[in-house]
């Protein structure tokens, strides 16, 4: 008898696979090759409890600015799989954990989302990750469907 262990929920979302693909693409040396999908990227859940821990003072981890960034490039991937137009990702933040993200498709912003208390940032579970990241992949469908012009641009 083999022992299998089950697939956490939301891990089979379209946009939890692009997140998945996006953080595996830099494993140059294939550290990560035998770890499973949710091991690669469980750092993006992250608890209430584990929430309330985390303070806000000070600089935003390294790792978890890296873990921000890859959130949007991984919605960037998923606009243009959705659309067939490549989408653009923008960050600036500051030292102390706010900032601004946008995404474009040719001139057209497709996000435009403030980030705060990025020293916090995750999820619940795989499930609302995958539910946020469908949703600002389906708002910029919107946006795109609505001003194909400018995003042709």
């Amino acid at each position: 008898m083999t022992d299998t262990i089950a697939r956490p929920a939301g891990l089979d979302a379209p946009f939890v696979k692009t997140l998945i693909s996006v953080w595996r693409a830099e494993d140059a040396y294939g550290v990560w090759e035998k770890l499973p999908d949710s091991k690669v990227i469980g750092e993006f859940i992250v608890t209430k409890a584990q929430r309330r821990e985390i303070p806000i003072i000070g600089d935003p981890d390294p790792d978890v600015m890296n873990r921000v960034e890859k959130f949007y490039v991984a919605v960037g991937l998923d606009i243009e799989r959705v659309t067939g137009r490549m989408a653009s990702p923008m960050m600036k933040m500051s030292h102390e954990g706010f900032g601004r993200v946008i995404l474009t498709v040719g001139r057209l912003v497709v996000i435009s989302k403030s980030l705060r208390d990025v020293h916090r940032f995750g999820f619940e579970s795989f499930e609302k990750l995958a539910e946020a990241g469908e949703k600002l992949v389906d708002e910029a469908k919107k946006w795109i469907d609505a001003y194909p012009a400018v995003a042709d641009i």
